[in-house]
């Protein structure tokens, strides 16, 4: 069983639509819509997680200390390779720099608003984005 922590970053535009990038290459939901973000490497502060994949996959340049810690969501999952949980970590911000395209494992990208997300995304994004980026609510578990 894998253990995992995850940082996740909703960009939002000026309307309050949230930047989704479709996943590519990944090993897990490729071809589906979901926040830019990825794993903790050892040693690194969540914050800084969340902006550094921001930048590899959608070439957003965040500064850490400016993003909002909106929400944790535990999780314990079955996936084709074997039982993973772990902890997400969702941060927002609506302030960035760079120019915004398709990076490090993904292959479009595009706006939407949070109550009418596309058909095509990871099955647990639309409830975390009602639960932290909508309802408000920090903590949330998902165990399964």
């Amino acid at each position: 069983m894998g253990f995992e922590l995850i940082a996740w970053v909703a960009l939002r535009d000026p309307a309050g639509r949230l930047l989704l990038a479709r996943r590519d290459g990944t090993g897990r939901g490729d071809g589906l819509w979901n926040l830019p973000g990825g794993h903790v490497e050892d040693g690194e502060a969540i914050a800084v997680a969340a902006a550094r994949e921001a930048g590899e996959e959608v070439g957003a340049v965040l500064d850490p200390a400016a993003l909002r810690h909106v929400g944790v969501q535990r999780f314990d999952l079955p996936y084709p390779t074997g039982r993973v949980r772990g902890f997400n970590f969702f941060f927002e911000t609506d302030v960035w720099q760079g120019v915004l395209a398709p990076g490090e494992a993904t292959s479009e990208l595009g706006w939407f608003s949070p109550d009418a997300l596309p058909p095509d995304v990871l099955p647990w994004l639309p409830a975390a984005v009602a639960a932290h980026l909508v309802e408000r609510r920090f903590w949330v578990e998902s165990v399964g």
